[in-house]
């Protein structure tokens, strides 16, 4: 898998997510800042359908090698085009990107999006998303999750942090 930047999702993180997300079988997903893919290839497992957007082309390849055989559709692209542009009617979104945020959080909202996750490393952006979500009406709640992994260190077990991870959520009330 390709080294990109912020990614991938780590494994913890993205267990809190998906719950987040509230995936049901057979919904139309869309995974908007594709990234490495691999929490595309996990809503996949559930959803009926997923719609992978980046506009970077080494994501989109990446997320092509990840998600290769499943019922992924993959658009190489900007978010808000993708969303501006004919698409089916997508139930949950998974947000890994901060690009143009305030106005895919918009788009999302008025095309009545059961469920928006947005996944943020900078203070920022999870400031945006949360105040975003607010004004929209659609704030759910927003956590900072801090993951520490196991490793050896002469002989015994220390644990090394990752980078901590604000994981925000909306809800439409469609």
């Amino acid at each position: 898998m390709m080294n990109l930047p912020g990614g991938p999702t780590p494994k913890e993180v993205m267990a809190v997510s998906l719950q987040k997300l509230n995936l049901r079988k057979g919904d139309t997903a869309a995974d908007l800042g594709c990234g490495t893919g691999t929490v595309t290839r996990e809503i996949a497992k559930t959803a009926g359908f997923v719609y992978a957007v980046d506009a970077r082309p080494d994501a989109v390849s990446c997320t092509k090698e990840t998600c290769a055989g499943l019922n992924v559709e993959i658009i190489e692209g900007e978010v808000t085009d993708f969303l501006l542009s004919p698409h089916k009617k997508i139930d949950c979104a998974f947000l890994g990107g901060s690009r143009n945020l305030s106005e895919t959080l918009t788009l999302l909202s008025e095309e009545g999006v059961r469920s928006i996750v947005v996944n943020a490393v900078l203070i920022e952006t999870a400031c945006t998303a949360i105040d975003t979500m607010k004004r929209l009406g659609i704030f759910s709640d927003a956590v900072h999750l801090q993951v520490s992994r196991s490793y050896e260190l002469t002989n015994r077990t220390m644990f090394k942090p990752i980078n901590p991870v604000y994981i925000i959520h909306g809800e439409t009330t469609c």
